[in-house]
């Protein structure tokens, strides 16, 4: 029961983080947008720099994560950039025979899925899985179906070992290593990465931590408005 109440307010208080960037966006349209502090970019790509007047003039370039074609638990061959066009994505990494981290951390996505279920065309949630050889389509769909997740707005993905582990190392910058079987230990992270419609790294986040989840609700509220701030 102390559970429950727990997860209710814990819950409360991801909605109300969703709607506060709502009242932040009225007062920084009336203060102008450079009051309004936006999750930060992350991952630099490289620095250019160049004299203008007389004066160093510095651009910093970030990366832009790339595509990569997996399939997701209706097995479905999906394109993560052209088929979530001008969506907001939050990505774990798990596997379906995990006993540690990976229970709590899709249970918290759950949770954010539960916030943004009014705004689920803004947002996509995206589980990808580390061990593909056992991670069936029929495993990936129990799994799925297990924490309720609407297959229109959270993928849980799969497919080729090469592709998942570039994309999670080259393109998100996230520390995860193959190994030849779950009996070994898969290392994998509790981090869930923010990332906004220009395909830009905007967030990490202890996706087991509370108050981490608080702020990845709170930056992805933020990041809904972007758009309209920036016009």
């Amino acid at each position: 029961m102390a559970i429950q109440k727990t997860n209710s307010k814990f819950f409360i208080g991801l909605t109300v983080a969703f709607l506060l960037p709502l009242s932040f966006y009225i007062i920084a349209k009336i203060l102008g947008k450079d009051k309004l502090a936006m999750p930060q970019h992350y991952i630099v790509e490289r620095i250019d720099s160049s004299m203008k007047e007389g004066k160093l003039h510095c651009d910093t370039l970030f990366h832009k994560v790339g595509d990569a074609q997996l399939v997701n638990q209706m097995g479905d061959t999906v394109s993560i950039n052209k088929d979530l066009k001008d969506k907001i994505l939050i990505v774990e990494v798990f596997f379906t025979q995990c006993r540690t981290i990976c229970p709590k951390l899709t249970g918290n996505m759950t949770i954010l899925q539960k916030a943004f279920k009014r705004n689920d065309t803004t947002v996509q949630l995206l589980s990808i899985s580390i061990d593909p050889k056992n991670d069936t389509l029929a495993a990936l769909s129990s799994y799925a179906v297990r924490y309720k997740a609407n297959p229109d707005h959270w993928w849980f993905l799969t497919g080729n070992p090469h592709t998942i582990y570039q994309y999670l190392h080259d393109e998100l910058h996230l520390k995860v290593n193959p190994a030849e079987s779950v009996a070994e230990s898969l290392e994998h992270t509790p981090t869930l990465v923010l990332i906004d419609r220009n395909r830009f790294v905007r967030g990490y986040y202890n996706g087991l931590d509370t108050a981490a989840l608080r702020m990845c609700a709170n930056d992805i509220g933020l990041l809904s408005m972007e758009k309209n701030i920036k016009k």
